[in-house]
């Protein structure tokens, strides 16, 4: 599965240019995109949300099960990816009021870092796997916080199914609905997004010539299980930041069955017999790396992994936008910056300079 190098390095530092990081994410990967945009938004300018739904979301309707893990499973399933009827879609007032209360308590930083970001928000007209209904509120979400509407780059014109768009007639069929979720759409979505973070960019790399990382990411979440992550993430840094030009760093996160080593799990088992041949296609295959390459950006990419065991119910390795890494299910913390998936991830960046 893993054929891109056989040992992991420690993650190092460069001179990564302050206040210019930013963060972009699939599916449960953009539900954790809006989280770590919202916990650290001082370190960020922007971020890219590929059908994902607002902050909190899991959380809207605390009376839907007597037991509050229960509660934000269902709310997550029936809610905030497939409510019935659009009104049933997340309360974008609601949530934002909640974002202000987590400020106020320091839990995240000051709404007030939001209002000069520059958001992209994509739904594809095709996705069954996350309704627009969803993630047209998380456009609403962000305004009511003081995002002036011109920073905000909102696409529902494409019919494309529950996936990451790429300009590579081999990928899988624009609307479907189906792993990888790595679709043709004639145009790379990585690119759309960098862009409108960073405006013009230098055109991307037509072979890569930056050295692809993979470093050793338990030392960020102290090798807790109930972190859900894998043992390696990976880093693309390209050759003039190797040599010391300044950078700036781009957060990507995958959607669930998209780290490297995702597993299917039957039965609580894991079925390595038949394995998807996913590997490390997110990383290398969405168009990021060659952006990143010609402009001076470094790519992390944090990787999560699955479990079906016990406690801890991920198996599609899923990033955690509803608490089951919370210690106390009724005091969730996944959305703050002391949850053990946003403290990995923060560190990630903070040791490379950002």
């Amino acid at each position: 599965m893993d054929g891109l190098m056989t040992k992991a390095s420690q993650l190092g530092r460069y001179t990564v240019e302050a206040g210019k990081s930013s963060v972009s994410g699939l599916s449960s990967g953009a539900f954790m995109t809006v989280q770590l945009h919202l916990a650290h938004s001082a370190s960020f300018m922007g971020a890219g949300i590929i059908a994902g739904g607002p902050f909190r979301c899991a959380e809207i309707f605390r009376a839907s099960a007597l037991i509050a893990a229960d509660a934000y499973v269902q709310n997550a399933l029936y809610l905030a990816m497939n409510p019935l009827i659009p009104q049933m879609a997340p309360n974008a007032a609601r949530l934002a009021e909640a974002a202000r209360t987590a400020a106020a308590a320091g839990e995240i930083d000051p709404i007030a870092h939001l209002a000069d970001d520059r958001i992209y928000i994509f739904t594809g007209s095709r996705d069954t796997v996350v309704y627009s209904d969803v993630v047209a509120r998380t456009r609403e979400f962000y305004e009511l916080l003081g995002v002036a509407p011109g920073n905000i780059l909102y696409r529902d014109d494409v019919p494309a199914g529950h996936s990451i768009l790429t300009d590579n007639p081999a990928d899988t069929a624009t609307p479907d609905n189906q792993p990888p979720y790595i679709n043709y759409g004639g145009f790379m979505q990585s690119h759309d997004i960098l862009r409108h973070i960073y405006g013009p960019l230098n055109p991307p790399a037509e072979s890569l010539t930056g050295r692809l990382l993979r470093f050793d990411q338990t030392e960020f979440f102290g090798g807790e299980a109930r972190a859900s992550m894998s043992e390696y993430g990976y880093a693309y840094i390209p050759r003039a930041v190797e040599e010391g030009a300044p950078a700036r760093v781009h957060i990507v996160l995958h959607g669930c069955k998209q780290g490297y080593n995702y597993i299917n799990f039957v039965n609580g088992r894991p079925d390595r017999a038949n394995q998807p041949p996913y590997g490390n296609r997110y990383i290398t295959g969405t168009g990021y790396n060659h952006m990143a390459d010609t402009n001076n950006i470094i790519m992390l990419y944090p990787q999560a992994e699955g479990s079906d065991g016990g406690r801890l119910q991920n198996p599609d390795g899923c990033w955690d936008w509803w608490g089951y890494t919370a210690l106390d299910v009724n005091r969730p913390d996944y959305a703050s910056r002391s949850a053990i998936q946003i403290r990995a991830i923060h560190g990630m960046l903070s040791r490379l300079g950002g």
